[in-house]
């Protein structure tokens, strides 16, 4: 019974050396493998809406009205009224031209309708007399034709001295150059004390509307068609009234 116990002491004690010396250390075990952390993805929502279509063209401005001021009348400028680069309206006064010559002409003009008037009156009231004189052969039909073309020549008499004195009177207001419309006014080619003639061919200044303003662009007729069709199919729609 001794072996037998000092026999199967040894078994063990060679079998657990074996496995200790089988059995693998920490150290030689391999390392667990890193789990990688989750992708980042972008979501994008999908939604239809409208996009509006640009273009950037080349282009230039150009004002809405121009007026290049020059004188009715012909005279001696004695003031300029606005000063170079401002705003101004349409019909302040721009240039004052002596007056005094055009003042003479107006008063002529009235004389001469008032003289007129005068030769009238006696003419139609001989007219008239004569009207009655020749229903009663009281007088000749020559000379009631005679007296009538009186009356009817002093009436026309009237009429021109009235006409001269309108004109005389166009004449003066236009000593008043003024502005035909509203913008900005530039350089004056002229000074005070400097002879202007009627509707000369250089002008005293020039006005310039810039509100409104045109912008005129160029666009290449490709380009244009391609727009055209595209609208025509209903490729795009436009979002306004377009003039070509």
């Amino acid at each position: 019974m001794k072996k037998i116990l000092v026999s199967a002491v040894v078994v063990i004690a060679v079998g657990l050396g074996y496995l200790a010396w089988h059995q693998p250390s920490r150290a030689d075990q391999p390392a667990p493998a890193r789990v990688a952390p989750a992708p980042e993805v972008a979501v994008v929502t999908m939604q239809e809406k409208e996009v509006h279509l640009t273009s950037e063209l080349p282009g230039r401005t150009a004002v809405y009205q121009v007026a290049e001021i020059r004188p009715q009348v012909g005279g001696i400028i004695r003031t300029r009224a606005f000063a170079e680069g401002t705003e101004v309206k349409s019909g302040d006064l721009l240039y004052q031209i002596d007056p005094s010559t055009y003042e003479v002409a107006v008063a002529r003009a009235k004389a001469a309708v008032a003289r007129a008037k005068a030769e009238l009156e006696p003419a139609r009231l001989k007219a008239t007399r004569y009207r009655d004189l020749i229903r009663t052969k009281a007088v000749s039909q020559q000379d009631h034709d005679e007296v009538q073309a009186a009356r009817a020549l002093a009436e026309a008499n009237v009429s021109s001295a009235q006409a001269e004195l309108k004109a005389a009177q166009i004449d003066l207001e236009r000593t008043r150059v003024s502005s035909p419309i509203s913008g900005r006014i530039g350089r004056s080619s002229i000074t005070p004390g400097a002879l202007v003639t009627a509707n000369q061919a250089q002008a005293m200044a020039t006005v310039q509307q810039l509100d409104p303003i045109y912008v005129d662009l160029t666009q290449s007729n490709i380009e244009l068609l391609r727009l055209k069709r595209a609208l025509a199919s209903g490729t795009i729609q436009s979002a306004g009234k377009a003039s070509t």
